[in-house]
């Protein structure tokens, strides 16, 4: 199966997108001083642990579906340098060379 140009860009900034978000998002989970990732003896309760799943998930998510857009680039990228070998000079002037 071969991935059309703007899908695979879209599911490799997908997976940038991924990785941006979750990692803030753990980040700032890590430090919340609201109560509601750590109690007063700065345990972690059951909303640090369901949104680090959550987040670890996604995260995996992302990143699979990073790969798999970037394998799509690649594959277009290697499918037009075997259409169009490098080398070639297309502005030579035509068919008599001038």
């Amino acid at each position: 199966m071969k991935l059309s140009r703007p899908v695979s860009w879209f599911l490799l900034a997908f997976g940038a997108w991924s990785w941006f978000i979750w990692i803030s998002f753990v980040r700032n989970l890590w430090k919340d001083g609201s109560g509601l990732a750590f109690d007063e003896a700065g345990d972690p309760t059951g909303y640090f642990w369901v949104h680090l799943v959550l987040a670890v998930v996604s995260f995996l998510l992302g990143t699979v579906i990073g790969v798999i857009g970037f394998r799509g680039v690649r594959a277009l990228r290697r499918d037009q340098d075997a259409v169009e070998p490098a080398g070639v000079d297309h502005g030579s002037g035509g068919p008599t060379g001038v």
